[in-house]
């Protein structure tokens, strides 16, 4: 069973930037789909960035340009850059990942087709 674990969420104030850090128990390379998902309660998880081992990277529209997705081999962490944050951006932040490829529409997964996730980590942007 693959284990990821986020960190780095927390809060900021709106404008800030934080970065998240997903670990996984096994080498990312063996993962050919990562996703960051958020969920605010009553509402359905969101897809907001991915990657593929391909480099293909996707993202929610209410994101872009403001959140980068990016993977650190030498570390074997995932990281989601979050820059210029809104109150809307405050979530519960899940990483999630799958041997199967994903990408090949260019959209981000949904939830049911990542096998593997981590426990969540809280992001809080307030004024």
């Amino acid at each position: 069973q693959v284990q990821l674990v986020e960190s780095g969420g927390g809060s900021v104030q709106t404008g800030g930037s934080l970065r998240l850090s997903c670990a996984a128990s096994i080498n990312f390379d063996s993962l050919e789909c990562v996703v960051w998902f958020r969920q605010v309660p009553g509402k359905e998880r969101e897809g907001v960035a991915a990657r593929n081992t391909g480099g293909i990277m996707m993202y929610a529209e209410s994101v872009k340009g403001r959140f980068t997705i990016s993977q650190d081999s030498a570390k074997n962490i995932v990281y989601l850059q979050m820059n210029s944050l809104k109150s809307e951006d405050t979530a519960t932040y899940y990483c999630a990942a799958d041997r199967a490829w994903c990408g090949l529409d260019r959209r981000i997964p949904r939830p049911l087709d990542l096998d593997y996730w981590g426990q969540g980590t809280q992001v809080t942007v307030s004024s």
